[in-house]
């Protein structure tokens, strides 16, 4: 994307709410800027965001980014207005529609997301042949690991179970790109189930109700989502909580950022699928394929490893660790099997 300077873009002013009557915060008031603040793109910055996303809230809730070439929102308020308001559009194509889905979690934000009445005609909103095959497939891949004694589970699992939807095959198919691609679903697939792994007496759980694996997996796309920055642009002049932005601004939503926010998630940096504050928007909107699909596929993916390999365990020594600023997950998850 090329970098605008922060001279094309009017700084934005203050809010009179802003001035006049403060929300109740810990955090301390903070004026937009228009420079010096962190950059996503500064050296390091990949490897650990979320230090770098609390310093944004805390201190540049709406500041430019120059070499990012766009501002910095990193609210869940301020993120979710961005999100669905429709004085944001999508960004570069100005031509979006106003209000309409936003890239997020598991959806890329295609105008062609549709109903879900006219997609939900199998188990689960994902039609019946597509679910038989992600079932299928899960098994399969699980009992070939079984027989390992030790395996990776994004090589040898997470890249394989998503369902590629070729364009006829299926009802919307031809429509939604997002059941095209499975990049996403497949880095949200390995961090669920490597937070799920890090606790095992949570994993347990997850043998005894398995029912619990979609709450797990709401909550493993808020603490640590597979697309982290979604870009917008403003289409009308809009105020959030560090100040007013004009029209044409580009703006970075810290999807991230938001999920972590305390002022919206209590003890957000904690796993928790039992927390009574989830937010069930976060994997994308609600009419997309995609959603269903991907949560489907980590129950299914879930429940085939825990029948074929009930003493599954991090390989001795390995801890996952996440990478990627734009898109972020494990690219290694080395497992035991017994």
């Amino acid at each position: 994307m090329p970098a605008d300077t922060p001279g094309d873009i009017p700084a934005p002013t203050p809010s009179p709410e802003r001035r006049t009557a403060p929300r109740p915060s810990a955090r301390p008031r903070c004026a937009a800027r228009a420079g010096g603040g962190p950059s996503l793109l500064a050296p390091g910055a990949a490897n650990d965001p979320y230090r770098l996303y609390r310093v944004l809230r805390e201190e540049y809730p709406l500041c430019y980014d120059a070499p990012l070439g766009a501002w910095l929102v990193s609210r869940y308020d301020d993120v979710a207005t961005a999100l669905t308001d429709p004085r944001f559009a999508g960004f570069p194509h100005d031509g979006a529609p106003r209000g309409g889905p936003a890239p997020l979690g598991l959806c890329h934000g295609g105008a062609r997301c549709l109903p879900r009445d006219r997609y939900a005609v199998g188990t689960g909103d994902v039609p019946g042949h597509l679910a038989e095959r992600v079932e299928r497939t899960a098994h399969v891949l699980a009992r070939r690991i079984a027989g390992r004694p030790q395996a990776d589970l994004v090589a040898d699992f997470c890249r394989w179970l998503p369902v590629r939807v070729r364009a006829g095959t299926g009802p919307a198919a031809d429509a939604v790109p997002c059941t095209r691609h499975t990049g996403l679903r497949e880095t949200a697939l390995a961090s669920f189930l490597a937070n799920l792994l890090d606790d095992p007496d949570l994993t347990a759980v997850m043998r005894i109700e398995p029912a619990l694996a979609g709450r797990a997996w709401t909550e493993s796309l808020r603490r640590d989502p597979p697309v982290q920055v979604v870009l917008r642009r403003t289409v009308a002049e809009a105020t959030l909580s560090g100040g007013t932005l004009p029209a044409g601004a580009p703006v970075a939503c810290l999807i991230g950022s938001a999920g972590r926010d305390p002022e919206r998630f209590a003890a957000p940096d904690v796993f928790d699928p039992f927390r009574r504050d989830q937010d069930r928007s976060t994997p994308g909107p609600a009419g997309c394929p995609a959603v269903p699909l991907g949560r489907l596929e980590a129950e299914q993916g879930l429940r085939a490893l825990l029948d074929a390999m009930p003493a599954l365990r991090w390989a001795d020594g390995f801890r996952p660790a996440a990478t990627g600023l734009l898109t972020r997950g494990p690219r290694s998850l080395l497992v035991r099997s017994g």
